[in-house]
């Protein structure tokens, strides 16, 4: 790893987490070591870290799609396992489909507005479009009350707010879904200085 990672001085640990672009460097070495290949959509913390929005750790790579093929999961693990032999800590299951059932919420199309965040020798990584990449922070933000911190850092505009705000409305049944996303929207709009 980094001297940075392992600078208890700077006040940098690496626990439980991941940098993520160095651990996918690593990791797609010894994909192209394997003999392996891997294109996926990525999703969440590492997408926001790729995309350059936000710099944090994070303790996983979620990938929206296609399914991890199991030759790629099993060498995740192996990976994760010779991590682990280097006194680091990652788990088993870091590179993983967890949201994959939020392909069937996005708007359509979606595939289609894919950008490309990761390319190395084994691996290319693409992530949701903006306005998609909004539509599921801001879902999120919605309906479970997570990811305040990464809508903050999107930073979007009145306008993107705007041209969300029918599509949230939309993505639940309860009578009172709309009020509620409605609310949550025009907080955050506040926060960014929209005056929504």
């Amino acid at each position: 790893m980094s001297a940075a990672l392992d600078d208890e001085a700077d006040g940098i640990c690496y626990n439980d987490t991941m940098y993520t672009i160095e651990i996918l460097t690593l990791f797609d070495q010894h994909l192209a070591e394997s003999g392996l290949q891997f294109d996926a959509v990525v999703i969440g913390g590492a997408a926001l870290n790729l995309l350059g929005v936000v710099s944090r750790f994070t303790k996983d790579c979620d990938i929206l799609g296609p399914e991890i093929p199991k030759e790629v999961a099993d060498a995740a693990r192996v990976f994760a396992a010779k991590v682990r032999q280097k006194g680091e800590t990652l788990q088993d299951d870091w590179l993983n489909n967890g949201p994959a059932q939020l392909a069937s919420q996005l708007r359509p199309q979606w595939e289609d507005r894919l950008q490309t965040v990761f390319t190395g020798t084994a691996i290319r990584l693409r992530c949701l479009g903006r306005a998609d990449f909004l539509c599921a922070k801001l879902f999120a933000l919605c309906d479970r009350g997570i990811d305040l911190s990464d809508c903050l850092a999107l930073a979007p505009t009145a306008e993107e707010l705007g041209h969300v705000l029918p599509w949230l409305e939309q993505q639940d049944a309860n009578p009172d879904w709309p009020a509620h996303v409605r609310v949550t929207i025009a907080d955050l709009g506040k926060r960014l200085g929209h005056g929504i």
